[in-house]
């Protein structure tokens, strides 16, 4: 099945593979979907809808096991602050479904911001833009067609000792 982000990709040329899987409708956490592909959590990226200070909407796709750092994410976008979007908003505002976000081929071209972790890997995988389906391609090409900026995005973790 195509999708609109696939067709994209399609569009630019750019290699990539697919994977698909059971969708949980109880847990749609990237690290299930992670699971499910049989690929490690910080490999997959989750796409999240964020809203700025001044009304403008972007996207954030960081790491499956990280969480997203609001500040890190305002300063990227030279804005003041952050924070995530209405869920009852992103599919009025992107054309997909929570666990189907993607920047790829969404209803608007917001602007989007990846943490550079993606840069550690050979291949990332972000969603396709429905639940089921996954993209698996290069980090530069990732960037590319979804014209983000790098930038460090997460929250550092907190180890005890």
């Amino acid at each position: 099945m195509k999708t609109n982000a696939a067709r994209l990709l399609d569009r630019l040329n750019i290699p990539y593979s697919t994977r698909d899987y059971e969708v949980d409708p109880e847990d749609l956490t990237a690290t299930n979907v992670a699971r499910k592909i049989n690929m490690p959590a910080e490999q997959v990226f989750k796409t999240l809808l964020c809203r700025l200070n001044d009304g403008e909407y972007v996207f954030a796709a960081i790491p499956g096991d990280s969480e997203l750092d609001l500040k890190k994410l305002a300063l990227a976008a030279g804005a003041k602050n952050a924070e995530l979007a209405s869920l009852k908003d992103v599919e009025p505002l992107t054309g997909y479904i929570r666990g189907g976000v993607t920047v790829m081929g969404a209803k608007k071209a917001y602007r989007a911001f990846v943490d550079e972790a993606l840069e550690l890997f050979d291949t990332i995988s972000v969603s396709a833009g429905m639940r089921g389906l996954q993209l698996i391609l290069a980090p530069a090409d990732y960037i590319r067609a979804a014209d983000a900026n790098v930038a460090d995005l997460t929250k550092a973790l907190v180890t005890l000792s």
